[in-house]
């Protein structure tokens, strides 16, 4: 390959790593909108009452009233769910750029990636489509939660796709054992934000008051079965949630089961991780597992700071994103 080709290469990987970063913004907009109440900020899509951004005019606001009584116009909240839409769509643009870079790059270079920025693009067309569900669907936590998991799983691919175009491989042969393990991280990792995904879309992130350990003696069967009930009937309008304190409690203890599982796991990765003097990847993780713990259990004690919330959804999708920087490198050899 030669210095402007290689060139080229680094400039699309500052590139993509521009899209990572800016993915993050967009997640913890994501995070500030849902947790403000203004996931209906605007009750159609993809315009805000019929508008570009919003009604202003008193004249719009009436008729936005009349058209659509049981949303009225709130512009306090019509403003976080128009900037995350528009953001979105940006990190859609930064995605096509990528992926037309790529196939420009490729005919000089054959090792430059064409299905992963392609696979990337149609994921994010994809959430776009989970987007607009989110608002038609008036915030059915099905999708509420999908859509959460899938703005992480675009801020991964996009940082996949950083670590490839650096190219940075491993020279010395991971054991088998501590890719099991770090792809075991993963996947628990994974589990748990689908599990927060599900508590904030049903609102029970303050369910249990309790520290350090959630009250689940006057939970029952039925309040497990309802809280985790993925086949909910849609509507009419899930705003608030609609589930009762029992199954909201049962899905709280859930989320709190599953952060123990993933420190678990990830200490013993970390454990193993020092041991193959992966130390930067050891230093990242253990510092964002740590601030994701203090930034959980304030969530609780605080109940549910906003700052504070925002920056537990952001420090996930960084944590997650950790885990899948430890897969690649034991794996890139």
């Amino acid at each position: 390959m030669s210095s402007t080709d290689q060139v080229q290469r680094a400039r699309l990987s500052y590139v993509v790593l521009a899209a990572t970063v800016f993915a993050i913004l967009v997640i913890g907009l994501g995070a500030y909108t849902r947790l403000v109440h203004a996931g209906l900020g605007c009750p159609d899509w993809p315009l805000c009452y019929g508008h570009l951004w919003a009604p202003e005019q008193s004249s719009d606001i009436d008729t936005a009233n009349l058209n659509f009584p049981d949303s009225p116009v709130n512009l306090e909240k019509t403003w976080p769910e128009m900037t995350h839409r528009y953001l979105a769509t940006s990190l859609g643009l930064f995605c096509i750029v990528i992926l037309l870079w790529c196939l420009r790059l490729k005919r000089r270079d054959p090792a430059i990636p064409i299905k992963h920025p392609a696979a990337l693009l149609g994921f994010i067309i994809l959430q776009g489509f989970f987007g607009m569900w989110t608002v038609t669907l008036k915030l059915w936590p099905q999708v509420v939660t999908l859509h959460l998991a899938g703005g992480f799983t675009t801020f991964c691919l996009l940082l996949l796709l950083y670590l490839r175009l650096r190219n940075k491989e491993n020279s010395v042969a991971m054991p088998n054992a501590s890719k099991l393990l770090a792809g075991l991280a993963l996947v628990i990792c994974t589990g748990q934000v689908l599990l927060g995904g599900w508590l904030t879309s049903n609102y029970a992130a303050m369910a249990c008051p309790q520290l350090p350990l959630c009250d689940i003696s006057a939970i029952t069967a039925a309040d497990v079965t309802q809280g985790f009930n993925v086949l909910q009937q849609i509507g009419p309008n899930y705003l608030g949630g609609q589930l009762d304190g029992g199954a909201r409690v049962a899905i709280h203890a859930m989320h709190r089961f599953g952060a123990i599982a993933v420190m678990i796991c990830l200490l013993m990765l970390l454990v193993n991780l020092a041991k193959l003097n992966y130390h930067a990847i050891t230093m990242v993780i253990a510092t964002l597992l740590t601030a994701q713990v203090l930034l959980g259990v304030a969530n609780v004690y605080f109940n549910l700071p906003l700052f504070n919330a925002v920056a537990h959804n952001i420090t996930g999708a960084l944590l997650l994103g950790s885990l899948v920087w430890a897969n690649y490198q034991m794996r890139a050899d």
